[in-house]
This record gives C-alpha cells, structure tokens and sequence, in this order.
C-alpha cells in the first residue's frame, strides 16, 4: 500500500520547464546564439538539477571563464525575478490539482524540486498549494537526500513510496533509494530521457492513480 508520494514541481505538478528554459536563455543572450544553445540543450538535459549547479557548469565549461561569487549571486538574484511570477501563473500540468487534492487525503505528499528552498515554498504558498503537503523540500538538498530523509521520518519502507518526477534526477534519487519511479514525459527530451529506463511513463498526471492502485 502507498503511503508517501514525492512529486516534483516543474514539469510535474506546473507547465513552468520552457520558463526557466526562456530564463537561461535570456541571461546569456549577449554571448550570443550558439552560447544560448548549449545552456538551453544543457538545461534541458539536466532537469532537476539546480540553477546553482547550472551557472557553475555555464562559466566551467560552456564560457571557460571563472565565475565571481557577485555575478554568480546577480546571476541567481535575476533569474529569480525572471521566473517566480510566471511560475507561479502557470497552467497545472493536466490533472495535477485534482491528484494533489485526492492524495492529500489518503497519503502523506512531499514536494522534492532543484528550485531554491524559500524560492519554491513561496511559490507553492501562493499557489495555495502549501496546504496539501506535509513538507516542501528546494535547493540546496539533493532530492536523494530528501528521500532518504523522507522514508527515515515517516518510518516507511521503501515498498510504500513512489516517486513522480520528470528528470533523471528524479528518477536516480528514487533509484537510490529503491522506491517506485513514474517519469512524466512532458517534451521530446524528456521521451529520449526515459525511452529505455526501466520505469512506468504518462504524459500527464490524469492516469497516475491507475498505475498507484496497481502496486
């Protein structure tokens, strides 16, 4: 019997992935077109992974220039102000409001996301979200961490858990720690992602419960 579900937020629970997408893009438009290239494929690529980890692998790898803590932070402090009030406007992945509302009362539901953690439980304050979830996990906390701590505070097994995410990250931190993964296919890289990962795959959260009562 499933008594915890970890949903991801991007992608999962809200349409916002091609926001952030569009907000990478824009703080490295003066490097021009193919720099803008590399950190969308890079971006998309690495779902799950936090911004922070993203702009250190921009300058690392991408731009070969070092990466100052004042641009590293003005870096961080605008894509914030480019994403959070578009997020926070954007439409719920199909299904996704009714699954949250339907679970609350039957499972126990946490939130694991790469967004930073004052940054996400804003978001999903405003989203009057908050209320469903018993605890909203950010950055910087790797999500196999928080799941990890998750299955140690509800005193669950493994066998009780299911992870619902969109990224490899998800699907490594559910992997880590032997619990039941869904991939949500929302693009084509996500498709690519998980066409031969061993794991169950919707395109939207409305045949979810199906594959949950099946367990």
């Amino acid at each position: 019997m499933v008594r915890v579900i970890l949903l991801d937020f991007d992608g999962v629970i809200a349409e916002s992935v091609e926001i952030k997408t569009k907000a990478f893009q824009k703080l490295f438009e003066d490097e021009g077109a193919d720099v803008m290239e590399q950190v969308r494929d890079y971006h998309l690529q690495h779902g799950g992974v936090s911004r922070f980890e993203k702009f250190r692998y921009f300058y690392d790898e991408i731009l070969k220039r070092p990466l100052s803590e004042k641009t590293f932070q003005d870096l961080c402090d605008r894509f914030s102000r480019l994403v959070i009030d578009e997020v926070v406007d954007s439409p719920y992945v199909s299904g996704a409001r009714e699954f949250i509302e339907e679970y609350a009362i039957r499972c126990a539901l946490f939130v694991t996301s790469a967004t930073p953690q004052q940054e996400i439980e804003e978001i999903m304050r405003r989203r009057d979200l908050d209320r469903f979830f018993k605890r909203i996990y950010g950055a910087p906390k790797s999500k196999s961490d928080a799941v990890r701590e998750i299955i140690k505070s509800e005193k669950i097994s493994p066998g009780e858990t299911v992870y619902i995410g969109d990224a490899l990250s998800d699907y490594e931190a559910a992997r880590d720690n032997n619990i039941v993964f869904i991939a949500r296919i929302g693009n084509s890289e996500a498709e690519a992602l998980f066409r031969d990962l061993p794991c169950a795959k919707v395109t939207d959260l409305t045949c979810v419960r199906d594959i949950i009562n099946a367990l």
